[in-house]
């Protein structure tokens, strides 16, 4: 068993496995979470560039046990919140870098300026 990932079937207890599952989904929720809240602008924007989706564990594990649903559904929820708010970071982060892009920070240029001198 590597560690982080859960036992292959068959090897124990199943709501184990689902266990552990349960917690490394939770401790990455909770990463991207403490990202959010430390408002790391930089780690917020690299979830946007993120190449590598989660792949869920191997479908040995079988169905959630029963007395693990409720915390499946809370962690489900959870993610689900954490995903929106990262969804809405990363959507105003790019705002802000495309309106930084268009901003000018060099020197003004003159304007040319007429003065009708028949008054």
């Amino acid at each position: 068993m590597t560690p982080g990932r859960p036992a292959a079937a068959g090897s124990g207890d199943g709501s184990r496995d689902w266990a552990t599952v349960l917690d490394a989904l939770e401790g990455e929720v909770l990463a991207a979470e403490s990202t959010l809240r430390a408002d790391r602008r930089d780690e917020i924007a690299a979830w946007g560039r993120r190449a590598a989706d989660w792949v869920p564990p191997s479908s040995s594990l079988g169905p959630v046990p029963e007395d693990l649903r409720e915390r499946a559904a809370r962690l489900l929820q959870h993610q689900l919140a954490v995903a929106e708010e990262l969804v809405e970071r990363i959507i105003q982060s790019r705002r802000q870098r495309d309106v930084a892009a268009r901003m000018s920070y060099g020197p003004p240029r003159p304007v040319a300026s007429y003065i009708d001198r028949a008054l």
